[in-house]
Formats: C-alpha cells, sequence, structure tokens
C-alpha cells in the first residue's frame, strides 16, 4: 500500500531545504504586485500557499511526515520561541477589552464538535448503517470518540479517549486519517477567509472596534521603537527566545512528571485528567506565560527590532511542517469515514456561522475559536497571527482552554454518539 512506501526523500536537511524553498517561492511571488501574481494571490492567501505546497509534496510521495522529524522540531522548538517574541509587545488591557464574544464563539466551537458526531452517524445510519456500526472494540462510535478528543482539545485528549474506549488499535489509523484530512481541509478554508476577512465582517455586521484598536495600539508602540536592528539586538532576541524555549521545557518537563506520580488520575490515561500530564501543554502555557511576563519589562522595546517578525519566520516554518501532514491522495481511501468527518464538521461550522451572526462576532473570534479547538496549540496562533501579530497570544489563550475542556467534551460526545448509533 501506498503508505508504506518510503518517501523520495528521506533526508530531513533535504527536507527542510525543500520546505524553504517552498517558502521563499511563496513569498517572492507574492512580493510581485503586477502581473499574473498580483491577481493569483489577490484570491489564493501566501499562508495557504504555504500549507498546500508541502500538502503537494507529500501528495506525490516526494517527503513524508511520517518519516520526518520536521514537525516535531518545528512545535517544540520554533512555535515556543515564535509564543515568546510575539507577546513580547502583549497589551494586557487591550486583549481583555475585546470582550466575552472570543470566548463564545470558542465554546460554540466546542459544542458543534459535541453535537456534530451524534448528528452525523444519525445522518449517515439512514442510508449506510455499516459505516457506522460495528461492535466492541470495532464499534466505530469508539474510534470517533478519539476524534472528539482531537477536536476539541488535542493529542493528550485523543490518545485518552482511544485509552478509555478501547477502539480496535489495527482500524486507529482510519481515525487519524479523517482527523488529518477533513481537520486541515477546514483549516485551509479558513485561511482561504482570512483574505476576504473585512468582507465576512461586513456580511456579519461585525463590530471589530476593539480588534482595531488592539492593531493600532501595537502598531503604534512599534513604530515608536523601531530601529534597524543590530546583531546584538537579534542575539538577544533569540537568546530571549530560546532560553525561555528551555525553561518551558525544563518546567513542563518537571511538572508533567510529578502530576503523573503524585496524582493516579493524572497518571491514568482513561481518566478525564490525564490531558493535565501532557508536557506539550505545560510547555505552550510556561512560554506564554514568560512572554506575557516579559512585556511588563524593557524587554517589550525589541518589537522595534522585529521580534514579533523573528517569531512569524517561525511560524510560517510551522505551517510548512503541518502542511506536510496532509496528503491530498488519501482522501479517498476511505469514504465512508470521511464522510461522517465532514457532515460532523459542518455541524461545527454552521453553528459557529449562526452564532457569529447571532452576536455580530468578527470572522477573527470565529477562525480563531474553531482552530483552537480543532487544530489546538499548534495552529490557533499561527490563525491568530495571520490577522495581526500582536493576536497570537488570544490564540494561545483559548487553545488552552482547550486542553482543559477537551476531555470532558469528548466524553459526553462519545456518550451521544454511542446512543445515536444504537438508535
Amino acid at each position: 500500500m501506498k503508505e508504506e512506501q518510503l518517501p523520495l526523500i528521506t533526508n530531513d536537511t533535504i527536507v527542510f531545504g525543500l520546505l524553504m524553498l517552498a517558502l521563499g517561492f511563496v513569498f517572492y511571488t507574492e512580493s510581485i504586485k503586477k502581473g499574473v501574481w498580483k491577481h493569483f494571490y489577490k484570491y489564493v492567501p501566501a499562508l495557504l500557499m504555504c500549507y498546500l505546497i508541502p500538502s503537494l509534496f507529500s501528495s506525490f510521495n516526494l517527503v513524508s511526515d511520517k518519516h520526518s522529524n520536521l514537525y516535531f522540531m518545528a512545535s517544540r522548538y520554533l512555535l515556543p520561541a515564535a509564543l515568546v517574541l510575539m507577546t513580547l509587545s502583549i497589551d494586557l488591557k487591550a486583549i481583555s477589552n475585546l470582550g466575552g464574544k472570543a470566548l463564545i464563539m470558542f465554546f460554540t466551537g466546542t459544542l458543534g464538535i459535541i453535537i456534530g458526531g451524534p448528528l452525523a452517524i444519525l445522518i449517515i445510519s439512514t442510508f449506510s448503517p455499516e459505516t457506522v456500526g460495528g461492535v466492541g472494540p470495532d464499534a466505530v462510535w469508539r474510534g470517533l470518540s478519539t476524534l472528539a478528543g482531537s477536536w476539541i482539545g488535542g493529542g493528550a485528549n485523543q490518545a485518552a479517549m482511544l485509552e478509555i474506549f478501547k477502539y480496535n488499535p489495527d482500524k486507529y489509523g482510519g481515525m487519524v486519517l479523517v482527523d488529518i484530512v477533513v481537520g486541515n481541509l477546514w483549516t485551509a478554508i479558513i485561511l482561504i477567509g482570512v483574505g476576504k476577512s473585512k468582507r465576512i465582517d461586513t456580511w456579519l455586521k461585525a463590530d471589530t472596534t476593539a480588534i482595531e484598536e488592539l492593531k493600532e495600539k501595537v502598531s503604534s508602540f512599534t513604530a515608536k521603537v523601531t530601529r534597524n536592528p543590530s546583531l546584538t539586538d537579534l542575539m538577544i532576541m533569540l537568546g530571549i527566545a530560546f532560553t525561555a524555549v528551555g525553561i518551558g521545557h525544563l518546567g513542563a518537563n518537571g511538572i508533567s512528571v510529578w502530576l503523573t506520580e503524585t496524582f493516579d488520575a493524572v497518571a491514568d490515561k482513561s481518566s478525564a485528567l490525564s490531558s493535565f500530564g501532557s508536557q506539550f501543554f505545560w510547555m505552550v502555557t510556561i512560554v506564554t506565560i514568560i512572554g506575557i511576563a516579559l512585556s511588563f519589562t524593557k524587554a517589550k522595546n525589541y518589537e522595534g527590532a522585529g521580534a514579533s517578525k523573528i517569531g512569524s519566520i517561525f511560524i510560517y516554518i510551522l505551517v510548512a511542517t503541518i502542511g506536510m501532514k496532509m496528503d491530498l491522495s488519501k482522501i479517498f481511501e476511505n469514504p465512508g469515514l470521511l464522510l461522517i468527518g465532514l457532515v460532523w464538521m459542518s455541524f461545527h461550522v454552521a453553528l459557529l456561522i449562526l452564532v457569529a451572526k447571532l452576536i455580530k462576532a468578527p470572522y477573527f473570534f470565529l477562525a480563531v475559536g474553531s482552530q483552537a479547538n480543532v487544530g489546538g496549540a499548534a495552529s490557533a496562533p499561527v490563525v491568530a497571527s495571520i490577522f495581526h501579530p500582536s493576536l497570537a497570544s488570544v490564540g494561545v489563550l483559548l487553545a488552552v482552554f482547550g486542553y482543559v475542556v477537551g476531555t470532558y467534551g469528548a466524553l459526553l460526545c462519545t456518550f451521544l454518539m454511542e446512543t445515536a448509533s444504537k438508535v
């Protein structure tokens, strides 16, 4: 089978060079403000291309995420460094002025996942009952529980669901495929929407005043402290960022081990509290706290030397490695399961749009609220930072909520799916 074939390129040094070539190509062509490229990027966001080109590399088996450690490197080293650099200039008061709509949209996204799973089972069962059937460890609802964990929280919550409901490990790969394909397709659609956010906000009749004020405040501060960065500036910024990454990993490892050894509920992978044993969760939390703490010091002035720009470079590299996970050729490998995933995600999306329209929430809150659920801490700050680097921390904070409520939401969703499968 194709997934067992080695990709053409397995050396990560070469794969990284290929990803950087793709990013360089996108940014170069996007900078051309005339001719075909001007029209192309008018409709296709540059960020989407940074995500799509690596997915094409995977689809043609040039590279494979399964045979690469680049995503691990980007998510564990570059993402936390980016979070520190992008929160140096954070304005907590201005973020608090964003109001409660961000939380409302986040929990709306969570609710959409919880009700979307059982509704998808009920709909698919009307014309293809075998797709949502199975007994014992092979019961499809058990496998779908792992999707609920992933789409509300993240990898730790997904693992907890697998442990709790004991889905057949031999069939688990099919659920992972649905998770990757459907989740990444929705992320791609969100990225397309970012380029049309003003038009969407007009349709939603959204009040974007608080968001624009935050952008303006950060931009004004940046303009005031802007300087041509010296080698010393660059080295100090990288020193701050990666020292924080080291502290984040050290603290995360210590907290995770202590919680796991001290509390049986955290050590038990079938427990709803097991996600608090996730080192990734604590690493993201710690570096975000460090970044916020530094924003109250003179380190904030390094924004003028390009701190958020360096952070953005790291984010785009992460986006390219996420794109490697998306193999377009696998979309039709298991059409039944993929159909469940697509119907399920459509309820999540529909509820978000409905509530955003009702409360007149900006597209930013819809996009980040959704990604804090479906994508977690790896992609929520990415999407948020595309609107403006100063907004990355909003994505992080919401993604942390996702980790906290992920297992509980997934448990409720799974019990509803089990009931729906027996109707």
